[in-house]
């Protein structure tokens, strides 16, 4: 058994050194808070993937944006036009 690159004899010295400082009351407190911590890990990371693969299997509409852009520069950026005045005459 080998788990993250710690074999069964590590795992008990571990397990022992664990139940010598927490003690036989608090060791299996222990053990639920960490197993509660490390499933809400795996629940996010899966999640997170999760919405990693939604995001890359959604097409792009590029040539929608573009139109919208194109479109909406065209209304928003208008020249302003002075109205056109008649010519006058001097009449002395």
């Amino acid at each position: 058994m080998n788990v993250f690159g710690i074999g069964l004899p590590e795992m008990a010295v571990i397990a022992a050194v664990a139940l010598l400082v927490f003690g036989p009351k608090r060791l299996p407190e222990f053990g639920r808070t960490l197993g509660k911590t490390l499933k809400g890990f795996q629940s996010a990371s899966k999640e997170f993937e999760r919405e990693i693969n939604k995001a890359m299997a959604e097409p792009e509409p590029v040539a929608d944006q573009d139109k919208a852009l194109e479109a909406s520069a065209e209304t928003v950026v208008s020249p302003v036009v002075a109205p056109k005045s008649e010519p006058t005459s001097p009449s002395d």
